[in-house]
């Protein structure tokens, strides 16, 4: 199968989520219900545009939106929504959980997603990651080749099993800091949580991760010395309150037979936390 040639970069407008109010007969609650939904799209922040042309559009995913629209929950706002409500249908050719953000990639038509759905599914796109994670990893480098499966009671989370399916992560401590390691991850595999289930299962799970670890945010009071709170500050706001995984880089094959390759910037929360930690982290 060919693809067309990529053409270059061309500006794209902000995506901004509709909302469209009808006038029925319906239960108070249900009002309440839909006012709380709109309320909850309409903060979504339009998401950040990397890079388009017309074969493909690579996005800059925010923590807490999810990449498709929810199966039990229509109303909740999705990536994928957003991205149709601007440009008609487009395809999934991967997916980031909801907490986790970044780089992800979308399909604009049938023939672009057949090609990169067979590019992931033979594993010819490298996928890069940035995590913070609790403690301190034992080795520079290492290698987790460990499969996984479905959890057998708590639906959703996914375990290390013997007769799972095949997952391998590699990883590099970045920097380190008292508490924390800063690691460049890149995943050879692509299951569900993986980066997470592995991280749990060495003893290092990533910061703030409710379902694999503890959902303790991280606050400066705790790693900076003689932290002294404002006069006027009745609570201390956390500088990262969300799973600290990032999908910084994807690296893939044109079918020109070049290669091409993505980042997707650090959000401003773990921006701000890196900042933080190398001025008082060590």
């Amino acid at each position: 199968m060919t693809l067309p040639n990529f053409v270059s970069l061309r500006p794209l407008k902000n995506i901004k989520p509709e909302i469209n109010a009808q006038r029925s007969r319906r239960p108070l609650k249900d009002f309440v219900n839909d006012v709380n939904k709109k309320q909850e799209t309409a903060s979504v922040k339009p998401p950040e545009i990397l890079y388009e042309n017309d074969d493909f559009i690579a996005v800059n995913k925010p923590a807490g939106l999810l990449t498709l629209p929810d199966r039990f929950d229509a109303g909740l706002p999705s990536l994928a929504g957003l991205l149709e409500k601007r440009l008609g249908k487009i395809f999934i050719v991967h997916r980031l959980d909801r907490d986790t953000s970044g780089l992800i990639l979308f399909a604009k038509h049938e023939q672009s997603h057949q090609y990169f759905s067979q590019l992931f599914a033979s594993r010819q796109v490298e996928k890069y990651y940035y995590a913070l994670v609790n403690g301190q990893m034992p080795e520079e480098k290492g290698r987790i080749d460990a499969p996984l499966g479905e959890h057998p009671v708590r639906k959703g989370k996914m375990t290390v099993q013997k007769k799972g399916k095949s997952a391998v992560t590699l990883y590099e401590v970045s920097e380190r800091f008292a508490l924390y390691n800063w690691l460049t991850v890149q995943i050879l595999t692509g299951r569900t949580h993986q980066i997470r289930v592995h991280m749990q299962s060495c003893g290092h799970p990533v910061v703030m991760d409710e379902l694999y670890g503890t959902a303790h945010p991280v606050f400066l009071s705790a790693i900076k010395r003689r932290y002294h709170s404002g006069k006027n500050q009745e609570e201390e706001r956390p500088l990262l309150s969300r799973l600290a995984l990032h999908a910084y880089r994807l690296h893939f094959p044109l079918p020109s037979g070049e290669h091409f390759s993505l980042e997707a910037p650090l959000p401003r929360d773990l921006q701000a936390t890196l900042t933080q930690l190398r001025k008082h982290g060590s």
